[in-house]
């Protein structure tokens, strides 16, 4: 993007404020107005590179459109829209920029901490930002106050970013792990990688809102503060002073406020500055405010006009937007509980189809052992006087022993068909919308283990139970629940591998009895932790290409909040993955 500048009525406000500003003092003197323009010339100015990391927000970063964005990159526009530069901002990794720096690919890094060693390299411009570094950590991890508390710690850092220098020329005794990017150093502590994080203040915040990365706070502030500059290369004082002379200009026009307000003043507010205050309005004099006052009226009415119609189609977008998103999940879900309502009507009549006959069998085995032990009688009496003889193709010594056996082995499977299939009646059976029932977590986790047994059983050879004795009951809807911890178990299932991997099952209560709890394991492949925080986000799947619609956690979740419970995944990549759900133990005033 290249600029030109003329000193024509046709320039921007803010550029016509400070000409007026600089002139009128000496045209009043000279008791004349001239009217004058003069024109720069028409060649093509050269094109200066300026490179960032792509991976440092919210200084910069490249956006969801592929573009570069950011504090650092809007600060270099403006320079250049006020310096008549012409520009081209490239961002990639911060190592690969410094190197370019160094080997001449591009003319300087819009945005470097200064530090004594650096000097010896680049030359740095003035300060366009002051940034603080911070320990980042889980909200359960032991505590520090400094960085020396961090010593034999596992500590993720930014390679060659300054408090990787810092840390280095300090002798720190920190186990230091090094990253690409700041986001890869917070991922780490959030996934238990490692212990702590430092990460400049600004951009580990930013990082937690955006990533959602609830479970780290910063636990110790401003351990170290930098200079934030342009880097040029060493020599180049040309380029430099350029940049200089346009950042500020950029604070004499306030520019800079608006742009360090937009991308950090939310994140990092600055007290007002009545300093400055004091200072721009005492070079406010009447024939100034005379000459400007209808432009800056007429102005400022054009400005809050388009400002507020902006805003008014931005929200627009916005909501139109939502009702869109809002719209396809609805039907999307109306499908799924379409599918399953059906389901439920088939299952239903296949109970019904498969219970006749059972019903029949479980008759007929008790007749046939009634019989067989009159018969018995009269064939042992037979046996006695006669010796062995031959019965069904069997001899009689053998079949007296299996027949029992054998009646016994077809009643005991037409009670298991039987269970099974009011286990899938009562899971298929549409529940109450009200949680009121005062339910028994171990019989619905038996249930839900019986309903899934044979996927169990093809899945693994190490799966294990163990139920709480005398655990509290709590209040809700066993359907709904069943619904949950069958999905559970389904999904720990699919994550492994091979049978050799176990699955392990436990239930049990708080010492305070005011919780009670499922939890669920698996050696499986574990989840990447930039997914454990969108599990439950509605069609999110990594299984979409085995058939995976990314609705059974998000409906799991959904139940589980309307008991009152958590549902929490915990994860090591490559090694398992543990589900633990909580509900709140009865009490009478639920009921009220």
């Amino acid at each position: 993007m290249s600029y030109s500048v003329t000193y024509t009525a046709s320039r921007t406000l803010h550029f016509v404020g400070s000409s007026i500003l600089l002139i009128l003092p000496l045209l009043l003197l000279a008791g004349a107005v001239p009217l004058f323009a003069a024109q720069l010339p028409k060649h093509e100015p050269r094109v200066i590179v300026i490179g960032g990391d792509r991976d440092y927000p919210p200084y910069e970063f490249i956006d969801k459109d592929g573009q570069p964005n950011g504090y650092n990159v809007n600060i270099t526009h403006a320079i250049a829209e006020v310096m008549g530069m012409k520009v081209e901002i490239r961002l990639g990794g911060w190592a690969e920029m410094r190197n370019a720096l160094h080997n001449g690919t591009i003319d300087a890094l819009e945005g470097m901490s200064w530090s004594e060693e650096r000097t010896g390299q680049v030359d740095f411009s003035s300060p366009h930002a002051v940034i603080n570094h911070a320990v980042f950590a889980r909200k359960d991890s032991p505590s520090v106050t400094s960085l020396d508390d961090l010593a034999g710690r596992v500590v993720a850092v930014h390679r060659l970013g300054i408090m990787h220098d810092y840390l280095v020329k300090s002798g720190s005794r920190a186990e230091l792990v090094l990253t690409d990017t700041p986001a890869d150093a917070m991922r780490l502590v959030a996934a238990g990688k490692t212990e702590f994080a430092v990460v400049a203040i600004v951009p580990g915040m930013y990082l937690i809102r955006e990533l959602k990365l609830t479970n780290l706070i910063p636990v110790v502030r401003n351990v170290a503060t930098h200079r934030y500059c342009y880097a040029v290369d060493k020599g180049d004082a040309e380029l430099l002073s350029r940049l200089n002379e346009g950042l500020a200009i950029l604070k004499k026009t306030g520019q800079y406020e608006e742009i360090y307000n937009k991308w950090l003043g939310v994140l990092e507010p600055r007290p007002v500055d009545l300093i400055t205050i004091a200072k721009y309005a005492a070079v406010v004099v009447v024939p100034l405010l005379l000459l400007l006052g209808v432009f800056a009226l007429w102005s400022r009415t054009l400005h809050r006009q388009v400002a507020l119609r902006t805003a008014d189609l931005t929200k627009e977008i916005a909501e139109r937007l939502h009702a869109e998103e809002e719209l396809l999940l609805n039907q999307q879900q109306l499908v799924q509980a379409d599918k399953m309502a059906a389901l439920g009507i088939l299952v239903s009549g296949v109970a019904h189809e498969i219970n006749n006959p059972t019903g029949l069998i479980l008759l007929e085995a008790t007749t046939m052992k009634r019989f067989f032990t009159d018969a018995a009688k009269i064939m042992e009496h037979y046996y006695a006087d006669n010796g062995d003889f031959t019965c069904g193709g069997l001899p009689y010594s053998r079949m007296r022993e299996e027949i029992p056996r054998s009646l016994d082995k077809l009643q005991d499977a037409g009670k298991r068909i039987k269970r099974i299939v009011d286990d899938l009646k009562d899971f298929a059976r549409q529940g109450e919308i009200t949680c009121r029932e005062i339910v028994d977590l171990n019989s619905i986790a038996q249930a839900a283990v019986r309903l899934v047994e044979p996927t169990i059983h093809k899945a693994t050879s190490r799966f294990s139970v163990a139920y709480g004795e005398n655990l509290p009951p709590f209040c809700g809807n066993a359907q709904r629940i069943e619904q949950v911890l069958v999905n559970l178990i389904l999904n720990a299932c699919q994550a492994l591998s091979e049978a050799e991997g176990a699955i392990e099952l436990e239930t049990f209560c708080d010492i305070a009895r005011t919780t009670i709890t499922f939890r669920l394991l698996d050696e499986g492949s574990g989840i990447a932790p930039e997914h454990l925080a969108r599990l439950t986000d509605p069609f999110f799947t990594t299984k979409r290409e085995s058939g995976g619609t990314g609705l059974g956690l998000s409906v799991s979740a959904g139940i589980v909040k309307e008991h009152g419970g958590m549902l929490i995944f915990t994860s090591n990549p490559g090694s398992e993955t543990v589900v633990t759900l909580t509900l709140p133990v009865y009490n009478k005033e639920q009921t009220r």
